[in-house]
């Protein structure tokens, strides 16, 4: 596979594009060459013209391994500026070193630029500026995006494959009711006394010759209009809303939400924020329903009752995170044990992911089973019939 490397040589960074068979033998190649691998993207062998979009990611992991070989802030950015050209970061970058050059923290220069960084990101960065160490805590948040990203994989994972099942059962189904139906169709054209079956099969058939393409255009334009119809947002959140009012999957919407939640609060209060400012800014995270009981848990923390008793009051824990919250107000570890008690949710939400898995996917078989099938069986049908009668 062929990579598009940065690597960082004699406190230089530099850019290249080397073939390896995994980012770990490229580390490995350009530490014999005394480099040193600070990011690598696998390049995709078709493009497409997507539009420039500002890469959060890459920037984190760059502006980390500048400022870990000694560069201050400003020079790392600068050498990112000059490296990146004349594409759509250097624009970003350069409004990021004007801002530094005018006085301004980072953080209130990123809040400036609300479009590429999120609130969380700005969070991180300022928390950093009043302890000085800029590069641990975005290194905390880079994990955290990992983190997360790791999760929201593992849930498209599940979902790809029915997503396969369904097209080709679809693109099955069309076949046969605009090609095999038809051709069949004609054999019980000159036939009398048919039996329900053929006389379905040859309206059918029919039907298709007449207004074959209007019918299949019709179906072909449906779809369509569904696909656009499903990217909107009112349709999404339509969609979404009564897909977690399904059986069991409030419980899993919960623990996704927990997990992001308590993420979000061990990763701001790691940074130096207060438990309170921390579950403000990381109530953005978390449902409508679930942000209301959290605003509430926050008044009664606020008045002096500890974060272990509160949360499970309000829903807001599951009862291994209850515990390990307890022992983290016991011990001053709070930001380590929220982490914790993510990981747990983590391993929750890996399990109900694992068993809709296993018995999603053989109903869906089933179902396109059953649908092809069923076809198949009116298409012979007719002529066992007519057979029978014969003897």
């Amino acid at each position: 596979m062929r990579y598009k490397v940065t690597a960082l040589q004699a406190g230089r960074l530099q850019e290249m594009e080397l073939d390896a068979g995994s980012e770990d033998e490229l580390r490995e190649r350009l530490a014999a060459q005394g480099a040193k691998l600070v990011s690598a993207q696998a390049q995709a062998k078709f493009s497409f013209g997507k539009k420039n979009v500002f890469g959060l990611s890459l920037f984190t992991q760059e502006l980390i391994a500048l400022l870990e070989a000694g560069l201050t802030l400003v020079e790392a950015i600068e050498t990112l500026r000059e490296k990146s050209g004349q594409d759509g970061n250097s624009v970003v970058l350069t409004r990021l070193i004007e801002g530094l050059y005018q006085g301004l923290t980072l953080s209130r220069v990123l809040g400036q630029m609300p479009e590429h960084f999120p609130p969380l990101y700005i969070a991180t960065v300022g928390s950093a500026e009043k302890t000085g160490h800029l590069a641990e805590a975005l290194k905390r948040y880079h994990h955290y995006e990992s983190r997360l990203a790791s999760v929201k994989k593992k849930i498209w994972s599940a979902l790809v494959y029915p997503m396969v099942i369904i097209t080709i059962g679809g693109g099955i189904m069309l076949f046969l009711l605009f090609y095999v139906i038809p051709k069949f169709s004609q054999i019980y054209a000159s036939m009398k006394n048919l039996p329900p079956a053929a006389e379905m099969m040859l309206w059918w058939g029919e039907l298709v010759h007449a207004n074959g393409q209007f019918l299949f255009a019709a179906i072909i334009g449906a779809i369509a209009v569904t696909v656009m119809l499903l990217r909107t947002q009112a349709v999404k959140s339509s969609l979404a809303e009564w897909f977690w009012r399904l059986p069991k999957m409030e419980t899993y919407r919960t623990l996704f939400s927990l997990t992001r939640f308590y993420r979000t609060v061990g990763l701001l209060l790691a940074g130096g924020l207060s438990i309170v400012a921390a579950m403000e800014l990381a109530a953005q995270l978390l449902p409508s329903t679930m942000r209301l009981a959290l605003a509430q848990a926050i008044v009664d923390i606020k008045s002096g009752q500890g974060v272990s008793s509160t949360l499970p009051r309000y829903g807001l824990t599951t009862p291994v995170a209850e515990r390990l919250l307890r022992v983290g107000e016991q011990s001053g570890e709070l930001a380590t044990m929220c982490e914790r008690s993510a990981q747990f949710c983590d391993e929750e939400l890996d399990r109900a992911i694992d068993m809709f898995t296993r018995l999603f996917e053989p109903v869906l078989m089933l179902f396109i089973g059953v649908l092809i099938g069923g076809i198949v069986f009116l298409l012979y049908m007719p002529i066992f019939e007519l057979a029978g009668s014969m003897q």
